[in-house]
């Protein structure tokens, strides 16, 4: 693991913002990192990058503690906060130079090396337009270049598509595919779901300071639905089709839909891929008219509302109203 925390704790005086999160984030991840605003994602971030103390419990990055061994852990990291910072007045060459310089690459380094960095997030052409004349897009892809001139294996982006055209959220998104390629590890905050369903491999659920979920998003899936639900589509009776398959093997349920658009059949099924190609041969050979057979994908918004909602249940009273 190249991320991993501890019993992580953060109090603002009475305020527990992060309570006890034990993380894990694998090399090669892309990490999405999902909750609603002040759930404690920063919070998380800032100490995992050392900007931050944490008030208790233990972080570590590639096996560096982000306490003891500060020093180590910034040369593994680059981070990209949600505020981040752009001098207007320098030119984009300029720029990356001067956090390169920081950063402690030579002089001799440095030239190929922000032409490499230009080149990789697509602002070559840009290299002599100042910062000020750049686009919000540009501007984040430019900050984005940053954290990457210490050639870090990860990358700490805190919200980095907030306030972004959708062509810019796009060209993100394929950057980001393009660094993980590269064998980067990629932890990148978010409270809007839909920014991050396409890309993460791996999901951290937070809540209220605390971890709900964490893992891969397929497991995650599979444990909070073990069984498939799959639509059907017809132009024949809905109810003599269900009954072609209704207790049937694996068949957990059936539901016809008469007012949906186009009227449909949904079977909850639980069995492999074999069992899938029979329902549809019984279908087929029953006489129903099938237009359209497929599983329900489910999203990361409809993870986290589940997550959620257990979460919710198991904090409400008893006798109270979930």
């Amino acid at each position: 693991m190249i991320v991993e925390t501890r019993d992580l704790t953060r109090r603002y005086g009475k305020t527990m913002a992060l309570d006890h999160l034990n993380l894990a984030i694998p090399e090669g991840a892309i990490y999405g990192f999902i909750g609603p605003n002040g759930a404690g994602k920063t919070t998380t971030m800032r100490i995992l990058t050392t900007l931050l103390l944490p008030s208790d419990g233990q972080a570590w990055v590639a096996g560096h503690s982000v306490v003891r061994d500060y020093q180590a852990v910034r040369r593994m990291v680059g981070f990209m906060p949600d505020f981040f910072g752009v001098y207007d007045s320098m030119k984009a060459w300029e720029y990356l130079d001067f956090f390169a310089a920081a950063y402690g690459i030579p002089a001799s380094r440095r030239v190929s090396l922000v032409g490499e960095l230009l080149e990789l997030v697509g602002l070559a052409h840009k290299r002599d337009t100042y910062v000020m004349g750049l686009s919000r897009g540009m501007k984040q892809r430019l900050s984005l270049a940053r954290t990457m001139a210490h050639n870090p294996p990860l990358l700490v982006l805190d919200e980095p598509a907030s306030g972004l055209d959708p062509r810019a959220r796009v060209e993100l998104r394929e950057l980001l595919r393009e660094l993980r390629a590269m064998g980067k590890t990629i932890m990148i905050s978010s409270h809007i779901l839909t920014e991050l369903a396409e890309i993460c491999s791996h999901i951290g659920i937070i809540e209220h300071g605390q971890l709900l979920a964490s893992g891969d998003v397929a497991t995650i899936l599979k444990s909070l639905q073990p069984h498939h639900v799959f639509e059907v589509h017809l132009l024949s009776d809905l109810e003599e089709a269900a009954a072609l398959v209704r207790g049937g093997p694996g068949v957990l349920d059936v539901r016809s839909l008469p007012d949906s658009s186009p009227p449909m059949l949904q079977i909850d099924y639980q069995g492999g891929d074999q069992g899938v190609g029979d329902l549809l041969v019984r279908l087929v050979s029953g006489g129903a008219a099938v237009t359209h057979f497929a599983g329900q994908v489910s999203d990361l918004e409809d993870v986290f509302m589940k997550v959620t909602d257990r979460a919710g249940a198991r904090e409400a009273p008893a006798g109270a109203e979930k």
